[in-house]
């Protein structure tokens, strides 16, 4: 066997508190054990089952903490909230970030669902889809050409400029972190690559296979070739002692995650790129060091 494709984790987000210690020591796990890459959820807060209200690290800071102690993974949000800051702010924390990191950021962008953490952070939740429209296109203007000029609706950006520019020429690569038709038709002209969460296609590869034709056909009404737009998505895994993604609200979907033994592991991210992902995010149930591991020996048969 050999990788189909690339492999990627979701650090902890709010399944259970966890401090920069283990954070950093999952990050180095993950490196070692040669994952591909290392994501973190853009979220602010979460009500939990029994009256309990968790939240996250910030992510950018937690990106920027995470690129300084690493050296190889790419790392990148799963994905930005373009609600959560003004796009010109948002575009000078990515290309920071890709700075910290040497050129391994992914930028993923989308436009949240979350309403809770709107509300309670003082965010607009309306009309989200045209604030990303308007938040995206100073974004990747900025990251891209380094100056912008923009008067909407909803953002007005005068005469701004990005110095430092990120490092790589262009600006890190840019994934869309939606498959709704509006959204598509708004990213995909632009980006590098698009993603999906496991409750949004079943978590499997037969799902995703069907999604992705569909993603394709609008990626083709865009003007782009077939498969030059990336496909990815994260991919539920339960190992023997987890209990269940606790995310909050009600977005997750029931699904059958897959099961977390190495074979098992491999044995799906083969799937995925057969059906045709060319990246996937494993969303580990438990999220621990050791979990971690078992990936990386999942990764070792696939280079095997």
């Amino acid at each position: 066997m050999s990788r189909p494709c690339r492999v990627g984790v979701q650090l902890p987000e709010v399944e259970r508190p966890v401090g920069w210690p283990e954070l950093f020591s999952m990050a180095r796990t993950a490196e070692a054990a040669a994952l591909d890459s290392l994501w973190l959820g853009d979220h602010l807060l979460y009500d939990l089952p029994g009256g309990i209200t968790r939240g996250p690290w910030e992510v950018w800071t937690s990106l920027a903490a995470i690129a300084a102690v690493t050296s190889r993974i790419e790392i990148g949000p799963l994905v930005a909230s373009t609600g959560f800051h003004t796009p010109a702010m948002l575009a000078k924390q990515a290309a920071t970030v890709d700075a910290i990191s040497g050129g391994r950021l992914v930028l993923g962008l989308g436009a949240g669902w979350n309403e809770r953490e709107y509300r309670a952070f003082g965010h607009p939740f309306d009309r989200r889809v045209s604030r990303f429209e308007e938040a995206f296109t100073v974004i990747r203007t900025l990251l891209h050409d380094g100056r912008v000029d923009f008067h909407g609706r909803f953002y007005d950006v005068d005469d701004c400029v990005l110095d430092p520019m990120p490092v790589r020429p262009g600006g890190p690569p840019l994934m869309l972190g939606s498959v709704g038709p509006r959204m598509l038709g708004i990213g995909l002209p632009h980006v590098d690559a698009w993603n999906v969460w496991w409750s949004d296609y079943g978590n499997s590869a037969a799902g995703f296979g069907e999604l992705r034709e569909r993603v394709e056909e609008a990626a083709a009404a865009a003007g782009r070739e077939p498969g030059e737009v990336a496909a990815t998505a994260a991919v539920l895994v339960q190992l023997p002692d987890g209990g269940g993604r606790l995310m909050g609200e009600t977005y997750n979907r029931p699904v059958a995650p897959v099961v977390g033994t190495p074979q098992a592991i491999a044995e799906h991210v083969h799937a995925m790129a057969e059906a045709g992902a060319s990246h996937v995010q494993l969303v580990l149930d438990p999220i621990t060091e050791q979990s971690i591991e078992v990936v990386g020996e999942a990764v070792a048969l696939l280079d095997a």
